[in-house]
């Protein structure tokens, strides 16, 4: 899989969130850049490297051809992340004729697909599958899950915080931890310990022995099809709450999930996501969005079979269930919380996806630039709020700010305020202060400004001056 946006001639690498490296050509692997590692530190390594941003939108559509070559060759295939597959292989290396004929065959047809750069891992269990897949070159085929596993740095535990403190310990390999008591190493660290050690053992998870229900999946079926993304988006929104809500009744969260797709050419598309961690309601809606894009685009550009002519059945079936981080707070609603996301869903629906908003904090010198408004159940956007923010009012906010600051009348006596005009009557300013100077912004036509605190018998109000007029610009509460 190839982002269109990394250059094919020279070392590249995509950094997550976290600024740690998801994915590197065969180049930047080459001057020693490895996944997991930080910005810097890879950069550091290769300073030539480009560097761009993940969007797992995006590259789900662009690696569903490499599912698509996979599945052809191993049915039930599990998607955990785009670009990362995992696939049980029991059965196929039996048919292809043994480990490497399988494997040999796979990176054969990936080849075909993506060229020089993936990576494939076969193991026993998916977790050390997976650690293989991160050190091989590009085939890495374990014999033992044991010993290798026993190898492995705790850093590969994927938590800085306890792979520090094993390291304070002397614990500096999974061996070391497997060697461990279970039960001591589940006292000292909690549930995290207790994964830790079961990850070391090659175990990926406790079975689950809870019967649950087999009829809790969800299904939605579309007249006309669905072929719009942002419709698809919110519906997978709509779903995920449904199904996880309703495992949640019964004190489970599922590890995987099986999307169907029925198009409106008869044909049916399904596919499988797996997570380590339980899935949550943002997790799966993001998985569902990708999968639905990622079918509808390979359709669309003629790029795979993908879904002709929108979707006219979608549905949901979870497997693999877990009861892990069910306890809740002592102080915590979850049927209040379960009742309020419901309403925000069904008036989503009636008024549209735009038109439910929700804010957060942001940096800024304006009260109005200092709040984000973003779509409800969307993620919530990066926004610098530290920073010197020369000019900006110093807390508290106003309670009331207008889109459009209205004239304000002000009388000055020099330089000082000391009336303001509140309808038909005058009122004194009892105190104020300021002036904050705003550059403006120059470059929009916008020129410069002084804002002041204005304290009257009738109120308190933020005062903006700008070209010898006073606008109203908040009303303290």
């Amino acid at each position: 899989m190839r982002r269109p946006d990394a250059p094919p001639d020279s070392p590249a690498q995509v950094v997550g969130e976290d600024n740690r490296v998801l994915a590197a050509n065969h180049l930047a692997l080459a001057a020693g850049v490895r996944h997991g590692m930080r910005r810097g530190e890879s950069e550091a390594i290769c300073p030539n490297v480009v560097t761009v941003a993940s969007d797992p939108a995006i590259e789900a559509v662009r690696f569903e051809p490499v599912a698509q070559t996979i599945e052809e060759l191993i049915p039930s295939i599990e998607l955990a992340a785009p670009g990362l597959v995992f696939a049980p292989v029991a059965g196929a290396i039996k048919y292809y004729g043994g480990e490497e004929a399988l494997v040999g065959r796979i990176a054969k047809e990936i080849d075909l697909v993506t060229g020089p750069g993936f990576k494939i891992g076969l193991a026993a269990g998916p977790f050390a599958a997976q650690r293989a897949a991160e050190l091989a070159d590009p085939i890495n085929i374990i014999e033992d899950d044991a010993v290798f596993l026993a190898s492995l740095d705790v850093e590969t535990l994927g938590s800085e915080e306890l792979a520090a403190t094993f390291r304070w310990l002397g614990v500096t390999t999974l061996g070391a931890v497997a060697e461990l008591p279970r039960d001591a190493i589940t006292t000292r660290f909690g549930p995290l310990g207790a994964q830790a050690h079961r990850l070391a053992h090659g175990e990926d998870r406790a079975p689950q022995n809870r019967q649950i229900p087999p009829d809790l999946d969800v299904e939605e079926r579309f007249s006309p099809p669905l072929q719009n993304l942002e419709q698809a988006a919110f519906i997978a929104r709509s779903m995920a709450h449904r199904l996880v809500a309703e495992l949640h009744s019964y004190g489970v969260a599922p590890h995987r999930v099986e999307v169907t797709a029925e198009a409106a050419d008869g044909t049916t598309r399904v596919r499988t996501w797996r997570n380590r961690d339980p899935f949550d309601e943002a997790s799966l809606t993001e998985r569902v969005r990708w999968q639905l894009r990622a079918w509808l685009d390979s359709a669309r550009f003629n790029s795979g079979p993908g879904i002709r002519g929108g979707v006219i059945r979608l549905r949901i079936a979870p497997a693999d269930v877990s009861d892990r981080g069910r306890q809740l707070g002592l102080a915590e609603d979850a049927r209040s919380v379960a009742e309020a996301e419901r309403a925000f869903i069904q008036t989503q629906a009636i008024v549209g996806i735009d038109a439910v908003m929700q804010a957060s904090p942001k940096g800024g010198r304006t009260p109005g630039d200092r709040v984000a408004w973003y779509r409800w159940g969307d993620p919530r956007p990066d926004s610098a709020e530290s920073g010197p923010w020369p000019g900006r009012v110093p807390n508290p906010s106003p309670a009331l700010v207008p889109p459009e600051p209205p004239i304000l009348e002000v009388e000055w006596d020099g330089g000082m305020p000391t009336r303001v005009r509140l309808g038909s009557r005058w009122v004194e300013v009892i105190s104020w202060a300021g002036p904050w100077r705003d550059l403006g912004r120059w470059w929009e036509g916008i020129g410069p400004c002084d804002r002041y605190q204005l304290v009257t018998s009738a109120g308190a109000f933020l005062c903006e001056v700008r070209a010898g007029r006073a606008y109203l610009a908040g009303v303290y509460d």
